[in-house]
């Protein structure tokens, strides 16, 4: 295959490949789900990302990636890392404040328009009218899935930590790619999620983790850190090198459309017809955004 056809492919396959790997991202909630009692919130969120790097690590090193750690900027891994383990304590706790449907939505959906920001401020990439138009779909289609009735105690506090994980996971995707260029994706993840494991592991001498002995935790804890972490950033990276920061962070939002459709197959979980309406927007959205990328320069960057 002729150079130019390559690369051409590779680009092609970014939006697809970072909406594979937010599918993998929203199994989480099932997952957690499906823990043994006793699994805290908190503890399931590190133990993600500790798993998770352990894993991205040894991919690296399987691959021969990792190179030398000399030349990186350590502003940019701190921030990368640093924003990543935010995510998880931020969205988590949020989760807990405000219920799942207030946190996901606010969490979930705040980051596209945080990334859209960030992308043309610190990158000069300019979304466009499609972006605008996918998240406006995404975004509304995700406030329904997340409409389950009934009401909801929203707390001030629980808000704001969701907002601050929207922006977070916004955050350490724009810093990813920063890094991301002229290096191997494989070491670039590797490296921000084993430094991210690292600012979170204290946080599991502080709770019981007996859970992990029972098989079913032991599988949970696995399917976290190795499915839904490792191989999703492995995929996510790939795709993020030919695609805007605005556009990934969009695209995530397959994750609360995963979750909601696993909510009804494997928990039996209900949803009401704006929900309904709701996956149909998110499917809506997803498609003009994927289906729209590979006729489209890569991005504009002044």
């Amino acid at each position: 295959m002729p150079i130019a056809e390559k690369e051409s492919s590779i680009a092609n396959s970014g939006p697809w490949l970072v909406l594979l790997a937010a599918t993998l991202w929203g199994t989480t909630g099932t997952a957690q789900a499906l823990a043994p009692t006793g699994a805290e919130p908190t503890a399931v969120g590190a133990l993600r990302l500790v798993v998770g790097g352990a894993g991205l690590l040894v991919i690296a090193l399987w691959r021969g990636q990792l190179g030398s750690l000399r030349n990186w900027p350590v502003a940019g891994t701190l921030c990368a890392a640093g924003f990543t383990a935010a995510y998880q304590v931020l969205f988590f706790a949020a989760v807990a404040r405000t219920g799942v449907a207030v946190g996901t939505i606010v969490g979930v959906g705040s980051s596209p328009v945080a990334a859209g920001i960030l992308g043309f401020v610190f990158r000069g990439e300019r979304p466009g009218r499609r972006w605008v138009v996918s998240t406006v779909f995404a975004v509304t289609g995700c406030s329904l899935l997340a409409a389950k009735g009934g009401s909801v105690d929203v707390d001030p506090l629980g808000i704001a930590m969701a907002v601050g994980a929207g922006a977070s996971y916004a955050t350490y995707t724009l810093a990813i790619k920063g890094l991301r260029e002229g290096r191997s994706p494989d070491a670039v993840m590797a490296v921000v999620f084993c430094l991210g494991g690292l600012i979170l592991l204290p946080l599991l001498f502080s709770v019981d983790l007996h859970w992990l002995a029972q098989p079913r935790g032991l599988a949970v804890a696995l399917h976290l850190g190795l499915v839904a972490t490792a191989l999703s950033y492995f995929l996510f990276a790939r795709g993020l090198s030919s695609v805007p920061v605005a556009t990934a962070v969009t695209l995530s939002l397959a994750e609360p459309l995963t979750a909601g459709l696993l909510g009804i197959l494997v928990l039996g979980e209900r949803l009401t017809v704006p929900a309904f309406i709701g996956i149909g927007l998110l499917f809506t959205g997803l498609a003009i955004l994927a289906l729209g990328v590979r006729r489209l320069p890569r991005y504009e960057e002044t």
